[in-house]
């Protein structure tokens, strides 16, 4: 029967190593390779024989792997000493740190390769192998031990610390490049370790090496502590426009992350000799409270800028920090200094008063409409049978409407003769209406 499946030793802590103690982690728990073996064909090797494979007792042992029949030596044995049990461990290590001296150059790759995963479960003095075997005298080794580091520096920063802080200076690129990819592996699991790291970085007088570490700093500006911003604020102060220039992108994200501290560099950049550094300042001051007192300041300092691309945007934010009486002040304050032609036709039309200086239709279009009847209100209306606006008058619930008909030509009748009165039928006459009132009574 093939043995239990290996058990886990406990969880690695990181420690300092000028301290000792445990360095806080990421907020977040990123899988690593380091813990999770890479799969080949010495996987599919009994546990009994990885031993003897890697003592040099058994010289081959056949496998079938992906339907293929393979055969095992002893380099593959060392490479499968991650897979055995953990009463095996004590052994399996003491064969793993004989196999770092051996003879056979393919012996020692193959023990570098197993390091990163082998150390999860027993270290100890893996790390000091790794640190001698990055300079061996075959050029092979030495990128397995470079491949070795870039995979266990996520996982195991303060066993790798020395070792990595002379790779990413080491002045062959291959192992640079390594080293490098360790470190920002490293801004996943362990971005305290990767502030130390380019703290010192910064401090290089090799510029690349500078530039490099700006780029790691954005990788990490979302972790709010000091260390940050004042790699941020000592990178602002680089002689290098490039190291200016790139840290300067983060401070977008910083600002949303610190009002204070993002009002503070953006103030610091806008005035950089570098006119992309001043342009992610305006970015900066974008996504701050414009309200604010010093960023406030900061735009209409910005609008008077000797660059027309910080003129530009600042002067854009303008109407959204005050109101048409003052901004028309300002406007009329600007154009006197003003030079560039799109920026002197924006601030004429933010000058511009269609309500005063417009046409009459412009001044139409200026007016408000009326707000709009809510539905219900329209119901309401409706049903006490009121007209809404200048809709007509809606008909009486009860009245009933007659069928609409063509109309009808008008057509003309004769005049009828007056029919008499009763007095003539009856020969009655007044006599009296000949003459004219009595003398004693008054005249109407």
């Amino acid at each position: 029967m093939r043995a239990k499946e290996p058990l886990m030793a406990k969880k690695y802590i990181a420690r300092d190593p000028r301290t000792g103690k445990p360095i806080q982690t990421g907020e977040t728990s990123v899988s690593d390779v380091s813990y999770e073996p890479t799969q080949g064909p010495w996987c599919a090797l009994h546990p009994a024989d990885i031993m003897s494979l890697a003592e040099g007792t058994l010289e081959q042992r056949e496998v079938r792997w992906k339907n293929t029949t393979l055969t095992m030596t002893r380099k593959n044995g060392i490479r499968a000493l991650s897979h055995v049990s953990q009463n095996m461990i004590m052994p399996a290590h003491k064969m793993l740190l004989a196999a770092f001296e051996d003879e056979d150059p393919e012996v020692r790759i193959a023990a570098l390769e197993v390091l990163p995963e082998f150390a999860v479960r027993r270290s100890n003095e893996l790390f000091d192998w790794l640190s001698v075997l990055l300079d061996d005298e075959e050029l092979s080794v030495q990128n397995a031990a470079s491949a070795a580091l870039a995979r266990a520096a996520p996982t195991f920063p303060s066993g790798v610390h020395s070792s990595l802080e002379n790779e990413l200076r080491h002045p062959n690129q291959k192992r640079r490049i390594a080293a490098w990819k360790g470190l920002e592996a490293l801004t996943k699991t362990w971005p305290d370790v990767v502030a130390d790291h380019v703290d010192t970085l910064l401090l290089e007088p090799e510029v690349e090496l500078r530039r490099r570490a700006a780029k790691l700093i954005n990788a990490i500006v979302s972790r709010k502590t000091s260390a940050v911003w004042d790699l941020v604020s000592w990178a602002l102060n680089d002689e290098d426009a490039q190291v200016r220039k790139t840290v300067a992108k983060s401070l977008p994200r910083l600002a949303k992350q610190d009002v204070r501290m993002g009002t503070m560099f953006a103030e610091r950049a806008i005035a950089d000799a570098d006119p992309d550094v001043r342009l992610s300042a305006i970015k900066t001051i974008e996504k701050l409270n414009r309200g604010h007192g010093r960023a406030r300041d900061l735009i209409l300092a910005g609008a008077r800028s000797t660059d027309v691309r910080v003129r530009r945007a600042c002067v854009s934010l303008l109407p959204k920090l005050m109101d048409e009486a003052e901004l028309r002040a300002l406007v009329d304050d600007l154009l006197k200094t003003e030079t560039d032609p799109g920026l002197v036709e924006k601030l004429i039309q933010y000058r511009f008063d269609a309500m005063l200086e417009g046409t009459e239709e412009q001044k139409n279009a200026a007016l408000s409409p009326a707000l709009p009847v809510p539905d219900i209100d329209k119901e309401v209306l409706l049903a006490q049978g009121k007209r809404i606006g200048m809709t007509p008058e809606p008909p009486s619930a009860g009245a009933e409407q007659p069928p609409e008909t063509a109309p009808k030509p008008a057509t003309v009748t004769p005049r009828e003769p007056p029919r008499p009165t009763q007095d003539e039928l009856m020969g009655y006459h007044d006599d009296d209406d000949d003459f004219g009132p009595d003398e004693d009574e008054p005249y109407f």
